[in-house]
């Protein structure tokens, strides 16, 4: 289901769903004074987003003395406040990644981000790929839903809902991986690479924060960019592939096809294998790893990592104009003196860092978060270009 407002509309309805996918919750009052806009008209949008199932009423509890410490009740009808409805899931999410596959509904406002209802090995052909989601969609109880939002690694055609390139998992390209989500569901299908999401849901949870490059070490090393609380984007279909980014010296086989890429130094595949080298004797795990480092410290092969990481991050910062950087993924993970190492390699290549004050920080992945203010943005209230591509989509 995608909801088109009239071109008169479409800027009001957005600003108010922005506004509680940041708030939470709010009175029609408060929104139309945060919004600027008169009462009559933010009751009217309220009441249209009630209609189409996107909003839903409950009981305002702080009239009637359960809300701020200190607050007198209020005597009279209970008030009404407004959140995004959390009663029924509206968007199936899907998190594609090289070892696992999560799927789940997501109702309009973001939940536990460890919760996913059905997890699977990712497949390794296009036709086990479609009998998983089949499996998948037997399991589910509810049915229908307004769109599937996908968060996919590689290189993604969003407007087309295609995967160009996914070196570590290439038999997704084309239509291979989307054609069966709308076979089986028959809803709008958004394909969002990885990081961009990622970004959105940090943005999500930080709304008032400035515009920033988030940077996420995994299977892979991947970044994007939030200016002005939008994702940066421009009309080819690539954009934060940092870890595809060289390192003189590396002389590792990268899968892309390329040598000496960053992710084959800081994803988790290249740092256990950077640790294995270091230390053959114990064993290649992930807990290993991270207790060998609080005991020890950082060695030469966790230091020649982190420098490398660091030289990419600045660089970007350098080349972007920006000041802040947020970090997620498994460096996180780590004990904290890695992520000072990294932070000190940061700021001592970023140009801005001699002038003004770098932020730095680290957060979790808030992946369901961004699929949903993904769906909201593209599926309930979207800009002509997005309406226009998913209408050519449901067409063919």
């Amino acid at each position: 289901m995608v909801i088109v407002p009239s071109k008169m509309g479409r800027h009001n309805k957005r600003a108010l769903l922005d506004r509680l996918l940041r708030l939470g919750r709010a009175s029609r009052a408060d929104l139309a004074k945060s919004l600027g806009l008169s009462q009559p008209t933010t009751g009217k949008i309220a009441d249209d987003l009630l209609k189409q199932g996107v909003l839903e009423e409950i009981e305002d509890s702080a009239q009637n003395g359960f809300g701020h410490l200190g607050a007198s009740p209020r005597m009279g009808r209970p008030g009404r406040i407004l959140r995004l409805r959390q009663s029924k899931a509206r968007f199936l999410g899907i998190k594609l990644g090289l070892a696992e596959t999560h799927i789940t509904p997501l109702p309009l406002a973001a939940s536990d981000e460890d919760e996913w209802l059905i997890r699977f090995k990712t497949p390794s052909t296009a036709k086990e790929w479609s009998g998983k989601l089949q499996q998948a969609a037997d399991e589910l109880s509810q049915k229908t839903f307004w769109g599937v939002l996908a968060s996919v690694p590689g290189l993604i055609d969003e407007r087309k809902a295609k995967i160009l390139y996914s070196p570590n998992l290439r038999w997704t390209a084309g239509s291979a991986f989307s054609a069966p989500i709308r076979d089986i569901w028959s809803a709008p299908v958004l394909l969002i690479q990885e990081e961009r999401i990622l970004a959105l849901g940090h943005h999500s949870a930080h709304p008032a924060g400035e515009d920033f490059l988030l940077v996420d070490f995994g299977e892979g090393v991947g970044s994007a960019v939030l200016i002005a609380g939008k994702l940066y984007a421009h009309p080819l279909p690539i954009s934060g592939e940092l870890g595809h980014t060289p390192v003189m010296g590396n002389r590792r086989r990268c899968g892309c096809g390329s040598m000496g890429c960053l992710e084959t130094l800081a994803s988790i595949r290249g740092l256990l294998e950077s640790f294995s080298a270091a230390h053959p004797k114990l064993r290649k795990t992930w807990g290993t790893l991270s207790d060998f480092v609080a005991e020890h410290g950082i060695e030469s092969w966790l230091a020649t990592a982190l420098d490398a990481m660091a030289a990419g991050i600045a660089g970007a910062l350098n080349l972007l104009g920006l000041r802040r950087v947020v970090i997620t993924g498994v460096v996180t993970e780590l004990p904290p003196a890695v992520f000072s190492y990294l932070s000190a390699a940061i700021v001592k290549g970023t140009l801005w860092a001699r002038f003004g004050e770098l932020k730095i920080e680290k957060a979790p992945q808030r992946r369901k978060a961004g699929l949903v203010a993904a769906g909201i943005d593209r599926l309930i209230v979207p800009d002509e270009v997005s309406e226009n591509a998913i209408v050519q989509r449901l067409k063919a």
